[in-house]
């Protein structure tokens, strides 16, 4: 098994990533916009939030009095939940929202009020995913998840024939999994391994706005509806439940056929750690596209079905995917490079499951 300071990608000379990166930078300087977040992000942002704030309020005030209006609300949130993760906390935390960094930041606490925690996701996703995509053992989003086999080096379980069919229930449990184990297990263990130090903070602030921002969640969540509403403890609950289990098979569906699906790669370093490409190419390699046409369903989700244009330029806000897509998708041609887009959702979804299938199998992947 290789540490991360003993893993690196091969040299870069002039090669794709330097062209590229000239013919971006020239995109927005010619068109003279910012990559950063325009007017529709503003837009977005607030009808994100209102998908999230608005049921709330409704529910919290007592103007919602039936079983079947108070699941409705705990719905939507779910959508709005996601839609925050997808967007706004996302580009916020890569800082691509804003130059301002206290705006980024602010804006990448939104992970906190829904639940989460800023710090252990920048580290898991922006640290570890965008730096080792698809590397077993580094890259923590496919690393060994026992009922859930995500990259061919990880250990067979029996189990694992079945999980093209159950791991769609186990992507409602995303979110949930998160608030009450995860980030807790993961900031042990990135103070263990002194990962927090390159996100300049310390464990003992980490720990105390985890801490905090978990009961206040909590108590924004279940303790004050089950106080102030006529609904039982556990019709909050279920709606609670309910409402973690859409966001989570969401931001499911969307992440997993980005990174795991069939045409995918998963380069593993050599014996000294070095990996065979360059970092830029190693994305090419290891990522996805999916419903470019899309436009609806890519305002939504964040843009995050142009996954290639993600990862090789986290920096820029996902609203400008869409334009500078074709510069990727050319220059990637000329280099003679994959470019792998596929035209929908769905098919995305097929080719994940696919994927699972063969990785359940452990002689398929022999």
């Amino acid at each position: 098994m290789h540490t991360l300071k003993s893993i690196s990608f091969a040299p870069v000379q002039k090669d794709f990533f330097t062209v590229l990166n000239q013919r971006i930078h020239r995109h927005f300087k010619e068109k003279n916009i910012s990559r950063l977040a325009n007017t529709e992000m503003m837009v977005k942002t607030v009808f994100m939030f209102g998908l999230y704030l608005v049921p709330y309020t409704l529910l919290i005030s007592g103007t919602v009095t039936s079983v079947a209006a108070m699941i409705t609300c705990f719905v939507v949130m779910g959508i709005g939940l996601a839609g925050i993760g997808l967007s706004v906390m996302h580009d916020a935390n890569h800082g691509a929202y804003s130059k301002k960094k206290w705006v980024n930041t602010a804006l990448g606490y939104s992970l906190n009020l829904i639940g989460g925690h800023s710090m252990t996701w920048k580290v898991q996703h922006n640290v570890l995913h965008h730096t080792y995509t698809n590397i077993h053992e580094a890259d923590e989003d496919i690393s060994p998840r026992g009922v859930l086999r995500l990259a061919p080096a990880s250990p067979w379980k029996p189990a694992h024939r079945f999980q093209h069919w159950y791991a769609w229930i186990l992507y409602c449990l995303l979110t949930l999994v998160w608030v009450f184990v995860k980030d807790f297990t993961r900031l042990h263990k990135y103070q263990r391994e002194g990962l927090l130090r390159t996100q300049h903070t310390t464990a003992r602030r980490e720990w105390a706005i985890l801490i905090f921002t978990k009961l206040f969640y909590l108590l924004c969540m279940i303790v004050l509806p089950a106080w102030l509403l006529h609904f039982s403890v556990w019709q909050i609950l279920a709606g609670f439940l309910l409402m973690h289990a859409v966001a989570g098979f969401m931001l499911s569906v969307i992440f997993q056929p980005a990174h795991v699906a069939e045409g995918t790669e998963y380069p593993m370093p050599d014996a000294s750690g070095r990996l065979e490409n360059s970092w830029a190419v190693h994305q090419l390699l290891t990522t996805t596209n999916f419903a470019p046409s899309a436009r609806f369903f890519s305002w939504f989700v964040g843009g995050l079905n142009y996954q290639i244009e993600h990862h090789l330029f986290p920096n820029i806000c996902h609203v400008h995917y869409r334009k500078i897509a074709p510069i990727v998708a050319r220059t990637a041609a000329e280099f003679n490079l994959p470019y792998r887009s596929l035209p929908s959702f769905r098919q995305a979804l097929v080719l994940h499951a696919r994927h699972l299938k063969r990785l359940g199998n452990q002689t398929g992947m022999a």
